[in-house]
């Protein structure tokens, strides 16, 4: 077990070192920077000059990258251009927002679908298999502004509610906090569920269709005990795989959401750094989105062995 989670460990070290440099040179390849941004048509070339060599933007890009990367390993991840607040605390405050929606949207994901995707490939062929399965084609289909917006305009034209235009994080009220993420979550979560219906229904009904399944059915064992005892241990890996996908594409794909309903979170954060150039909120963002995905699959890793204990001589 040390040994597989100091290889892990290892491998993760040295992905984030190389995603470190591919972040950094993609937010370079961006055209315009901060100091056009700022200068407009105002500025002289003595003024954009000066200001380029403020920002350390005169230097080569091996040396920005040195600058930056050390300070990354400092724990300091600069200072906005544009704001002049540490990006540290920008990011910080942002991501939690994120990890909210993305924690609790998994939980409801996972609520919704896996019991429909179970009870899909129970009743394999017939009408309620028929329903689940049109849910699914349209949940994988929609595009998630799509069912944001109809839900969005859905409820305040038939509830005359629409949920507040500022956060509040649960700490400081749990009733206002449910009622500003409860749509941005539902626009996910359906989405979501559709999804893990699907890839539910596929591994149990593969699992049903097994010859160690077959005898036991054959030999009158209850269906019950089979389900529990067979067909969920086998499935339950693939299940856990897809539950850390799942979350790594909600945590990476909210901007969208975040946007719709104005939520301080990440993707938003990262929206707006990018269009006024602000290369340290932009670099620090996409690194903080890098990690979690890092944690997220080490965390998976382990739960492997934790499930399954024949992997842990493998």
């Amino acid at each position: 077990m040390g040994f597989y989670l100091a290889k892990r460990l290892g491998a993760s070290i040295l992905t984030a070192l190389l995603a470190s440099i591919l972040v950094f040179l993609l937010v370079r390849m961006v055209p315009g920077d901060v100091v056009a941004q700022m200068m407009g048509q105002a500025g002289g070339e003595a003024a954009e000059s000066s200001m380029r060599q403020f920002f350390g933007l005169d230097q080569p890009i091996y040396v920005q990258y040195f600058v930056w990367i050390t300070s990354v390993l400092q724990g300091d991840l600069g200072t906005s251009w544009v704001r002049g607040m540490p990006v540290s605390d920008m990011v910080g405050k942002a991501f939690m927002v994120t990890l909210e929606i993305g924690i609790v949207t998994l939980v409801v994901a996972t609520l919704i679908g896996v019991p429909l995707g179970v009870i899909s490939a129970i009743y394999e062929g017939r009408t309620l298999d028929t329903l689940i399965q049109g849910f699914n084609l349209i949940g994988l289909a929609a595009p998630v502004f799509w069912v944001g917006l109809m839900l969005l305009v859905g409820v305040s034209s038939t509830l005359s509610w629409s949920p507040p235009l500022r956060f509040v994080p649960p700490s400081r009220s749990l009733a206002d906090n449910i009622s500003i993420l409860i749509l941005p979550v539902a626009s996910l979560a359906l989405l979501q569920a559709a999804a893990y219906s699907q890839f539910v229904r596929q591994n149990v009904v593969s699992a049903m269709h097994q010859e160690y399944v077959r005898t036991a059915v054959a030999k009158g064992v209850p269906v019950r005990l089979i389900f529990f005892k067979h067909i969920l241990r086998n499935v339950l890996v693939p299940i856990v795989t897809f539950m850390g996908l799942i979350l790594i594409q909600i945590l990476g794909g909210v901007v969208i959401i975040e946007s719709l309903f104005s939520l301080p979170g990440l993707g938003r954060l990262l929206l707006s750094a990018i269009e006024t150039r602000d290369y340290p909120v932009v670099q620090g963002a996409l690194l903080l989105v890098v990690v979690a995905a890092m944690v997220v699959n080490l965390v998976v890793d382990l739960a492997y062995l934790l499930i399954d204990p024949r992997l842990r001589s493998a």
